[in-house]
């Protein structure tokens, strides 16, 4: 049985004509109920967590100008979003989502965020449509309750996850592994603890053979006792945001690479959504849908 965070939170309307595709979180639901992949019993409404392991991670400081609306308006425009309640009520419960997917994850051995993968929020800043870091919270989470001792996380969005790779940077119980297009958002990188940057138009199997000889060797080195997945699917050629050339069916190879790798080695793992930004929402569907189907083949 899966665990899959939803709240029809994630349906926050946004101003017109806003480029951020939010309908996925409501679509996508509908269609794994709808296909079969999923049950309503595989997912769960997950609640808003306590600001003090908000602050384990973001500085108390961001933290109290961001509840406070005191953010200026250079901050705000970085972030992408018109500030609200409604949307940091929505970040708070993606967090916790990804944090009770993960302490699920521990008996289940897999848990899936229909939203998360906020990875360019930084310890004291967001950005990028990104406000607090869910899997880099729920990580900490997992180390400070003794809970994990060593965590991987393979963030394959194709953007690089430059606020987790600062926010760990000093981190020995967190090793951060970031695949994404070279020349893409961010323009200024952060050092993750590894870092590979691929060139535009990156196809299939390019982007698999990379993958291959990189995380059983990662997995082997680091021992990790806990994997938290960033499978954004802003990899695939149609994607607005993206600059790869992967295909869908490429797409799903990589996720079910990373999965079968965490199934067969026994460790847990947890998964979020991350981007998505194709033209066509059908294909952001698809893409997303294969992820779950995946894991339900491996864990259902």
């Amino acid at each position: 049985m899966l665990s899959i965070a939803h709240h029809p939170i994630y349906q926050l309307p946004l101003p017109e004509g806003h480029r951020f595709p939010m309908e996925k979180y409501d679509l996508l639901p509908r269609q794994l109920l709808h296909e079969g992949t999923c049950t309503a019993e595989d997912f769960f409404v997950p609640t808003k967590i306590d600001l003090s392991v908000i602050e384990r991670v973001h500085t108390p400081a961001y933290v109290k100008r961001l509840l406070d609306f005191a953010l200026d308006r250079k901050e705000i425009r970085k972030i992408g979003f018109p500030l609200s309640e409604q949307l940091i009520e929505r970040e708070i419960i993606i967090a916790g989502g990804t944090l009770e997917g993960s302490i699920k994850a521990l008996d289940t051995g897999i848990a899936m965020n229909i939203a998360g993968g906020t990875h360019h929020a930084f310890s004291g800043k967001g950005e990028a449509f990104c406000l607090l870091n869910d899997q880099a919270i729920a990580a900490q989470y997992l180390l400070d309750h003794q809970k994990a001792k060593k965590i991987l996380i393979v963030d394959l969005d194709v953007h690089q996850g430059n606020g987790t790779a600062e926010i760990f940077n000093k981190n020995s119980g967190v090793f951060t592994f970031s695949m994404h297009g070279a020349k893409n958002y961010p323009f200024h990188k952060e050092m993750s603890d590894l870092d590979i940057g691929l060139e535009d138009g990156t196809t299939d199997d390019e982007y698999l053979t990379v993958l291959h000889q990189t995380l059983p060797r990662l997995i082997d080195e680091q021992q990790p006792d806990f994997i938290f997945y960033l499978c954004g699917v802003d990899v695939v050629a149609t994607d607005k945001l993206g600059r790869l050339g992967m295909s869908i069916e490429g797409c799903k190879a990589r996720d079910t690479f990373v999965i079968e790798n965490c199934k067969q080695r026994g460790i847990p793992i947890q998964c979020s959504m991350g981007g998505g930004y194709s033209k066509d929402i059908k294909i952001i569907l698809e893409a997303h849908a294969n992820t779950f189907r995946i894991a339900q083949k491996f864990y259902g």
